[in-house]
Parts: C-alpha cells; sequence; structure tokens
C-alpha cells in the first residue's frame, strides 16, 4: 500500500513523526509477513521471543532470585481490566491505582514509588516504556486483553536486563495465534463495553502461523474518568529451514482518557464525592510497534535469539488552567479547581529503535558443566516535546511555546556463566556495562542545548542450592541503576555532570514443594545511592546526593486440596523503607519513602473443578506517605503529601466453561465498597468503588 492511501492522523510541525492509519500499518504486517518464504515449522515450535524466565519449572529453579510467572489461568481466573489489576496479586508489588483502566503504568516494586522508574518493563522482552533515557516511563502501559502470561523476576539474574532494574524486571507475555475465530465480550459498571476478536490459522503443513488479537473497549469510569480504547496486535511465523524460526508482531494502540492530574479536595473526599474534579482534561495516547524476533539453534549446545524493535507514540495532554490568583473555588459547599478558559497542552512524541541479540553456549570449561550467556542491546531514543497555549474555544490548537527535541544513544553488553559446581550448587557471575550519550536540542532556546554522556560497570553473583528434590535455597547480589533523563543532566546548556542513581541489591530465599503444599519466602535489601536531588545552591540546578536504604521480607504460601480448593497468600513486610541522610526541606534522615507501605498482603481462595472456576480474592495495603516529609495531614502545595490511611479491597471473579466452545465469566470488584485513597498528586486520587462485570467467550 503507498505512502498516499495512508494520510498522516496527526500533522504537527514539532513532531518527530506522524503516524499512520491503522489500516495501513495492519497491511505492512501483514504484508512482511506473507513475503517471508515458507517452510517447514518444527513441531510444537513456539514463535520466538525473549523471555526472562521460562514456562517450566526448571527455569524457574534456575534463577537465583524471587521469580513470579502468571499464567493464562491465573488470568482466566483473576479477570483482569488492566495489566496492573494482574501484578496486584504479586508479592513485592504495590500498585498506586489512579484509575481503573491502568492508563499510565504505576508500579512500585520492594518499598521503590510507584510513581518512580525503577522498575523495566518488557513485553515479549522488548521495553515498552516510550523513554528510558529520554522523557517518561509510565506514559504507555500494555493491554491485559491481548497477555498470556507475566514474568516478574528480582535478584542478580536481572544483570541480564537493563536499565531500570533496581526493583527487577517485569516481562509481559503475548498470546501465541492459534487455529481458529474467539469472540469475547464484557460488560459492566460505569457503562463498561469491551469486545475481543482473536484470529489464528496455520498452513495445512504447519509451515507458517498467524494470528491477531484485536480489542475495543469504552467505559464512562468510575468518577466520570471515561476513556474509548482500541487496541490491536497481529502476529505470526515461521520456520526458516530445520534449526532458524523467524517471528514478527505488530501492535496499535489508542486511548482517549478522560484523566488529569488533578484529585478531590479533602472536604470532597470526606464527603464521598463521584465527580471528575477535571472534567474538561484529556489525556490522548497513540502508539505503534513492530518487532521482529530470529531464534537459530546453531547446535545441541548454541543457540542465538535476535530481536530488532520499534516504536513510535504520541502522548497529547490538553489540561485546563487554574484561575490565577484563585485556583480553588467552592461549589455546592465542597472545594473545587477553579478553571480559566485557557488551555496547554504538554505534547509529547517519541521514536525508539533498538536491537538486542543473545547467545547461550553450553560448555564442559574449567572441568564441569556451564551455561554461558553474552548479550549485546543497542537503542536509539528520541522524544519532541512541545506545549500548545490553546483556549476553551479552540482547545487543540495555539501557539507553541516550547519545542525541544531530546536524544539518548545507548549500547550494553553483558557476560554470565552459570557453574554448575555440583549436582545441588550452581553459581552464576555476570557483569553488564552500560554506556549513553543524551543530547537536548530547546529549538525555542537554544541556551537550553547540550550534552551528556556516561559508563555503568553493573556486576553480579548469584547461586542456587538444590537441598533435596522439594528445597531450594538461592541468592545473590548485584548493581542496578537508572539513568537520569535528559531535562535532569541538560540543564540551560550545562552537561550537570549527573551520574546513574545507582542500588547494591542482596537477597537471599528458600522455595519449595511438598505435597500439595508450595511456598517461598525471600528477604531482600535494597541499598539505593546517589538519587538525584535539585542542589541548595550553585550553577547546578541537579545534584549527586541522597541515600535510602530498604529491607523486607516476601513470603508466598499455596495449598491444593483434592477436591479442588485452594488457597494462595503472600505477604510482603517491608520495616526499613528510609532516607539515610537529611535532604533538606524537612525530609529527615529516617523518614520514610513516599508510597512504600510497610506491609502489602494478598489471600485467594478458590475452587476450579471441571468447568468452574472461581476465588475470593483480598488485597490489603497498609498506610503510607505521600511525600518525604512524611507529613500527617494533606499538603496542597505543588504535588501534594499526607497520610494515606490503611485500606483492603475483596474482589469475587469466576469462570464458567458452558461446553467446549461456550464460557461465561464475571466479577465483582471492590466487594465490600471500600472507599479509600488510592494516591496523591494535585488532590485525591479516591480508588475504585464496587463495580460488577459480565461477560462470555465463544470459539468457533
Amino acid at each position: 500500500m503507498s505512502a498516499s492511501t495512508c494520510p498522516s492522523r496527526r500533522p504537527d510541525p514539532g513532531a518527530l513523526f506522524s503516524l499512520r492509519s491503522l489500516p495501513c500499518a495492519v497491511a505492512a504486517a501483514l504484508g512482511t509477513l506473507v513475503l517471508l518464504p515458507a517452510t517447514t515449522m518444527a513441531e510444537g515450535q513456539l514463535l520466538p521471543r525473549i523471555e526472562v524466565v521460562g514456562s517450566a519449572e526448571e527455569d524457574k529453579a534456575r534463577q537465583p532470585g524471587a521469580v513470579v510467572v502468571v499464567t493464562e489461568e491465573d488470568l482466566e481466573l483473576w479477570q483482569p481490566l488492566s495489566t496492573e489489576d494482574a501484578l496486584r496479586h504479586v508479592p513485592g508489588v504495590h500498585i498506586k491505582r489512579e484509575e481503573e483502566s491502568a492508563v499510565v503504568a504505576n508500579i512500585g516494586i520492594r518499598g521503590l514509588s510507584a510513581s518512580d522508574y525503577k522498575t523495566l518493563i518488557l513485553e515479549d522482552g522488548v521495553p515498552v516504556a516510550p523513554g528510558l533515557f529520554v522523557g517518561n516511563g509510565r506514559y504507555f502501559n500494555p493491554r491485559i486483553q491481548r497477555m498470556e502470561g507475566v514474568e516478574v523476576l528480582k535478584g542478580p539474574a536481572a544483570v541480564r536486563y537493563g536499565p531500570n532494574t533496581v526493583g527487577g524486571v517485569i516481562n509481559y507475555l503475548t498470546k501465541t495465534p492459534e487455529d481458529g475465530v474467539v469472540v469475547s465480550g464484557r460488560v459492566g459498571s460505569h457503562n463498561l463495553r469491551e469486545s475481543t476478536v482473536e484470529l489464528g490459522g496455520s498452513a495445512p503443513s504447519g509451515d507458517a502461523i498467524i494470528g491477531a488479537v484485536v480489542t475495543w473497549a469504552e467505559s464512562d469510569g468510575f468518577m466520570d474518568k471515561g476513556y474509548r480504547m482500541s487496541d490491536v496486535m497481529v502476529k505470526g511465523g515461521m520456520a526458516v529451514g530445520e534449526d532458524q524460526w523467524i517471528g514478527v508482531k505488530f501492535s496499535h494502540y489508542n486511548n482517549d482518557a478522560n484523566i488529569s492530574y488533578r484529585g478531590l479536595f479533602p472536604d470532597a473526599y470526606e464527603a464521598g464525592a463521584k465527580f471528575n474534579p477535571a472534567p474538561d482534561d484529556y489525556f490522548l495516547t497513540e502508539r505503534q510497534a513492530f518487532d521482529v524476533n530470529h531464534e537459530w539453534q546453531i547446535s545441541d549446545a548454541a543457540r542465538l535469539n535476535t530481536v530488532l524493535y520499534w516504536s513510535q507514540m504520541y502522548r497529547d495532554y490538553w489540561r485546563f488552567d487554574l484561575v490565577g490568583g484563585s485556583p480553588t473555588t467552592v461549589i455546592d459547599g465542597l472545594t473545587q479547581w477553579n478553571y480559566s478558559d485557557s488551555v496547554t497542552g504538554n505534547n509529547r512524541a517519541f521514536e525508539r529503535v533498538g536491537m538486542d541479540s543473545r547467545l547461550r553456549v553450553d560448555h564442559g570449561g574449567f572441568g564441569m558443566r556451564n551455561e554461558a550467556e553474552i548479550g549485546l542491546r543497542y537503542m536509539d531514543e528520541s522524544m519532541i516535546d512541545t506545549r500548545v497555549r490553546a483556549t476553551r474555544e479552540q482547545p487543540r490548537h495555539g501557539l507553541v511555546d516550547r519545542n525541544e527535541k531530546q536524544t539518548a544513544q545507548s549500547l550494553a553488553v553483558f557476560a554470565e556463566n552459570r557453574f554448575f559446581v555440583n549436582d545441588r550448587l550452581a553459581i552464576t557471575p555476570g557483569l553488564r556495562v552500560e554506556t549513553y550519550e543524551q543530547r537536548r536540542d530547546d529549538r525555542v532556546n537554544n541556551a537550553n542545548d547540550g550534552k551528556s554522556s556516561n559508563t555503568e560497570l553493573l556486576p553480579g553473583v548469584g547461586a542456587t542450592f538444590q537441598l533435596n528434590p522439594q528445597v531450594q535455597f538461592y541468592g545473590g547480589i548485584y548493581r542496578a541503576f537508572a539513568p537520569p533523563l535528559n531535562n535532569q543532566s541538560i540543564v540551560t546548556g550545562v552537561d550537570q555532570k549527573l551520574d546513574a542513581e545507582r542500588s547494591t541489591n542482596v537477597e537471599v530465599g528458600v522455595r519449595g514443594r511438598q505435597g500439595n503444599l508450595r511456598y517461598e519466602m525471600t528477604a531482600f535489601q535494597m541499598d539505593f545511592s546517589n538519587q538525584v536531588t535539585p542542589a541548595v545552591s550553585g550553577d547546578l540546578a541537579n545534584a549527586n546526593a541522597g541515600s535510602t536504604l530498604h529491607r523486607g521480607l516476601e513470603f508466598m504460601l499455596g495449598y491444593d486440596w483434592a477436591n479442588g480448593v485452594f488457597v494462595d497468600a503472600n505477604l510482603t513486610y517491608i520495616p526499613t523503607s528510609e532516607y539515610r541522610e537529611d535532604r533538606g526541606n524537612g525530609i529527615d534522615k529516617g523518614n520514610r519513602l513516599p508510597y512504600s507501605p510497610e506491609l502489602v498482603a494478598n489471600l485467594s481462595v478458590g475452587y476450579i473443578s471441571g468447568p468452574l472456576k472461581t476465588a475470593l480474592s483480598g488485597n490489603y495495603v497498609s498506610e503510607q506517605y505521600g511525600d518525604g516529609q512524611n507529613s500527617v495531614d494533606f499538603v496542597q502545595t505543588g504535588v501534594w503529601g499526607g497520610r494515606m490511611p490503611s485500606y483492603y479491597t475483596f474482589d469475587l471473579t469466576g469462570m464458567y466453561d458452558v461446553n467446549a466452545r461456550l464460557s461465561v465469566f464475571g466479577a465483582v470488584k471492590n466487594l465490600t465498597d471500600e472507599r479509600y485513597i488510592g494516591g496523591l498528586r494535585q488532590g485525591i486520587y479516591v480508588g475504585p468503588e464496587r463495580s460488577f462485570e459480565a461477560g462470555a467467550r465463544y470459539r468457533f
């Protein structure tokens, strides 16, 4: 299809690119697959992709750190509306719930703030955050409807990935196409309507496979925070000869969400208000991505996996300005924001091109069995940051008074070797090297132009010890880092000479299974140094300063009875999550970090037998602070602070297979209708109220 038949959806003189229409992009993805040579696919061969853990029990046992794999069966049982909904069940994870559809990512691990960006999020091994070295990592959150599982990895094995692996690695696994057509739909509270079509087919000879998952969803949203979302994934692949496989994946996502940074004032929250505090603000996102995966089984002892990836995305955030001098007003006795007729569009456009290649070799060096892995990743990222001044009469057009381009090129290499000392003990040392250069080009104010560069050495070592077939001990130590963003490292043309934010992580644990009982317990410490903070004085706008310490325990326990009843429980206890030195402005040594609850617990009691699966799941989050000052009362300046009380929620979910083709499912979320504070920013975010969902799935 020629470019002339695929007009740009959003022409913008300040944009880095012009997004193409959906039909054109889908056609391009299908066309790429069709043009590939048809050869025989090995029986049972899945489409190649980079997995962080793997699906087999022995894959989990190889990891010298805590690991959780959320399966497709788990997703059917929990009926999540978003990827964050699924992650709420994982030990160590805390979700800052801003709205039920989770348009932006708010994921904290082991006491790291859910508003921070210290955990690497992947999809099939490819980064999903719009910018890792530029911009903001939270603007895109993959849709759960196209996922068949989630891998969560913490500990020394994270040396294989980066950057931003202080908290660990989350890898969403997209669905593998299956022959046939599956249609599903869901309706629910707040006028939720969702429909998904899954298509799949393979050549009669088994030499190729292709499929698609198409989702459309719309809702008025809790507190009238409505959204209209579409998500398309086209995926396929084939064998190339007898020892190589290739796969391609295209995805397109669009979401117009009526959400904002602004929340309720305390009096409105206490009065039970459910109105949208920013009814005219919109968060508009569109993203396209294309991946090409290649796997080459070089020999019985060597395998090479390579993925080439590209993505482009825009995020337009249109917010009405407040009335100067009178930012609040009182309506019906409740404090509310007082909006003017001026509108600001903080709009960003991203593009990324990257390559990740990993070679695994089994060898007999050093007189023992070894598994070695070496890897290389190159990535080129760009972001165009524009600000548009508009009015209520023309809320999407106006004067551009900020136009800035930020770019970053990064190169990473890593190597690790798993030494099998004997049948029980395996030791895995590794080293990762990340080097990157950031540039800032301000097209309005050239004084902001500049560049910065840095190189990080990230060593780590982990070990596993198989005490007996039922019990395994594991542990290790590694260094992780998160790079400063361009607008931190380059200010008014000056290289701020900011080192990366670094953490030395240690953990030890035990996991195992005894009959129907399964368990895992991990003790961890994250010694986080060199946080980037505002400088008190001098020429630098930011400075290398600050240190935090996180210590805690994670527990997982599950038991399955023969009659189909099961219990799953996990608990994360973080008694220490604190600043290790005075930071000024009321942030004192010993203060607890924001969005770091001391206790997060999950409990599921369910029944799975024959066609029925159902569960009652509870989630508890202890009190937490919204600021480093540990303010008790709400602080209503800038980004709000204050103490957020503990809360608990219960979800009742279930699915029933009527026959081999038809399944019905339903859920009651927040069963007790708990009213709680999900988070703070410019006001109070209210956690979603009780809601109902019902749906059906039919396979043709």
